[in-house]
């Protein structure tokens, strides 16, 4: 049997407990016995657009929504980023409305040129101190350590002193484009 129509009776049982129906009260309001509705939720019993429709309405569900398809595999497989010195590791899928970025800094000895884009910037500090250069603030961040900043604010990162510096970085699109794109020679 198709594993999706052997998921029906499990989903509605769920829909009806979200609902805080008994099933008995959930039989009533469809106009079906308890058995049925019990025989349909332990998946011994054909589900029927007959008897589906008066449940999904009741419990305020698509018939969709008992054959949504399984999940996709949620792992991400993208390549890595390699751009000026920096290890770019994307950790949401393509066109995902959150850009979160895992972002090794190497060791430098001068601080990148300042810049200034759209939106907004988040990072968290996993590992290694990072340098942010925001405006005239000049920060050290320490592992634990989180910053938001404006973007439109001229700002550089690096890492701090002689390793490098792992950092979780979420941006808005305006910001992926200018931290991952790679210059065309």
């Amino acid at each position: 049997m198709n594993r999706e129509l052997d998921l029906v009776g499990a989903r509605l049982r769920a829909a009806r407990h979200a609902r805080s129906l008994t099933l008995k009260q959930a039989a009533q309001q469809a106009g079906m016995s308890a058995s049925t509705l019990s025989r349909l939720e332990s998946g011994k019993r054909q589900a029927s657009l007959e008897l589906l429709v008066p449940l999904t309405r009741l419990l305020g569900i698509r018939i969709d929504d008992l054959v949504q398809r399984e999940s996709p595999d949620p792992r991400v497989r993208r390549p890595v980023i390699q751009r000026d010195g920096l290890t770019i590791a994307p950790l949401a899928p393509e066109g995902s409305a959150i850009h979160t970025y895992k972002i090794v800094y190497p060791p430098v000895d001068t601080l990148p040129e300042l810049r200034t884009h759209e939106g907004y910037e988040w990072l968290y500090v996993l590992s290694g101190r990072l340098r942010l250069r925001l405006g005239e603030q000049d920060l050290v961040l320490t592992r634990g350590e989180a910053a938001e900043f404006d973007t439109h604010v001229p700002h550089a990162m690096s890492a701090a002193g002689e390793r490098p510096a792992q950092v979780l970085s979420i941006f808005n699109d305006e910001g992926v484009r200018m931290h991952t794109h790679i210059a065309e020679s």
